[in-house]
């Protein structure tokens, strides 16, 4: 999988000093490639482990056994010749009010990259295609994809679901590392200079409006969505042009969110902000143990690849529970851990678990063990690998 680098400067060692956390970690490399998903063995050595740490023929036999994973074979067979998946772009998981029969195509795409397979599958160019398309603003009513039947009628409906498809196209994109394409580069600077004029305006404090009976988002308001920020968070080059926007970004997403459970009225068709964020996403309780942890993990990651980590509370205290419960050897042992850690808003479904199968205790140790680990080596701690 093509992750983007850490350039030199840009995920600065974490100050234990400042937010209490270490500034090492254990990997325990031999663990992971006895108990683990045949994905996350392969993560490990090709993300974690430093280059050339494995032969050549240990790396051909841990990708060719990804390739082979009954869970990765399964979402590639659901894939549609037209690059789709689930007829929908957008989808998190099936929702027949939504128009969503299967998790839609950014977040299948999002989760075979999460799973390792080699950029050069297939499944990626089908897909890319129409990412592609969408970025180039073709208005052919076949890429509404779940909005194609609501939209008809309703020229707001249709804008609003094309401009959040662009921003799912882009991070797709983004998080394969294409970030040097000018396409994508041209339109994650769009998304962020609408966002930018948000932040900058009145509206980013007084989002919300009444309506009716509703409170509804004004309909001028333009907030990031967690798509558009893991897209920042995967382009390095675009968070040292734009540093002091990154800065307010993190400020205005380290905020508490609304009180006010609010829809987007678009026409005369209302929405749920799925995706859509005012404010900081992680939520903690007084241990700092994460009400949402596969998305934690997920923000975790982004917040240290905009070296942003230090200012949000919320991530560092969950950071610091979950590290709290590393044993001795780097592995992931909280108690009484019966299940897998499931997601409430499933925003970052794509990214955990990449465990297909959770029977034993390991399997359900493996992923956030992973997980730690990867975090650690983009944050620039010291590793030590056992």
């Amino acid at each position: 999988m093509d992750y983007v680098p850490a350039l030199p400067g840009q995920n600065r060692p974490l100050e234990g000093a400042t937010l209490d956390l270490p500034t090492s970690h254990r990997v325990p490399v031999s663990w992971l490639r006895a108990h683990a998903s045949a994905p996350i063995k392969w993560r490990t050595v090709n993300d974690i482990l430093p280059a050339g740490s494995a032969s050549e023929a240990d790396y051909e036999a841990l990708k060719a056994e990804l390739i082979q994973t009954k869970h990765v074979l399964q979402v590639l067979k659901k894939q549609k010749p037209t690059g789709l998946w689930g007829d929908n772009i957008l989808g998190l998981a099936p929702n027949k009010t939504l128009g969503y029969k299967d998790v839609g195509t950014v977040s299948q795409y999002r989760h075979l990259l999460e799973l390792g397979l080699p950029r050069d599958d297939r499944a990626f160019r089908l897909t890319e295609r129409m990412f592609y398309r969408l970025l180039s603003r073709d208005e052919s009513p076949d890429l509404l994809a779940e909005y194609k039947s609501s939209a008809k009628g309703n020229a707001e409906l249709a804008i609003w679901a094309r401009t959040l498809f662009r921003e799912g196209a882009t991070v797709a994109l983004a998080h394969a590392g294409l970030i040097e394409d000018p396409r994508v580069r041209g339109s994650a600077h769009r998304i962020a200079s609408q966002v930018s004029q948000f932040l900058r305006s009145e509206l980013s404090a007084r989002p919300l409006i009444r309506r009716g009976s509703r409170t509804v988002l004004h309909p001028e308001a333009y907030p990031p969505t967690a798509m558009f920020v893991a897209t920042i968070a995967y382009m390095p080059t675009l968070q040292r042009e734009r540093a002091g926007f990154v800065e307010r970004l993190c400020s205005f997403l380290a905020e508490p969110l609304p009180k006010k459970k609010y829809v987007i009225q678009l026409g005369r068709k209302v929405v749920p902000p799925i995706h859509q964020l005012l404010g900081n996403p992680i939520e903690v309780d007084r241990s700092g143990n994460a009400k949402d942890m596969p998305l934690a993990l997920h923000w975790i990651e982004l917040l240290v690849r905009l070296g942003m980590l230090q200012t949000n509370e919320a991530a560092v205290r969950a950071l610091q529970r979950l590290l709290a419960d590393v044993d001795s050897q780097g592995v992931w042992a909280p108690r009484n851990l019966r299940a897998l850690p499931k997601s409430p808003s499933r925003v970052a479904d794509f990214a955990f678990p990449l465990e297909a199968e959770a029977k034993t205790l390991e399997r359900r140790q493996a992923d956030v063990t992973f997980r730690l680990a990867f975090i650690a080596k983009l944050a620039g701690w010291t590793l030590e690998y056992t």
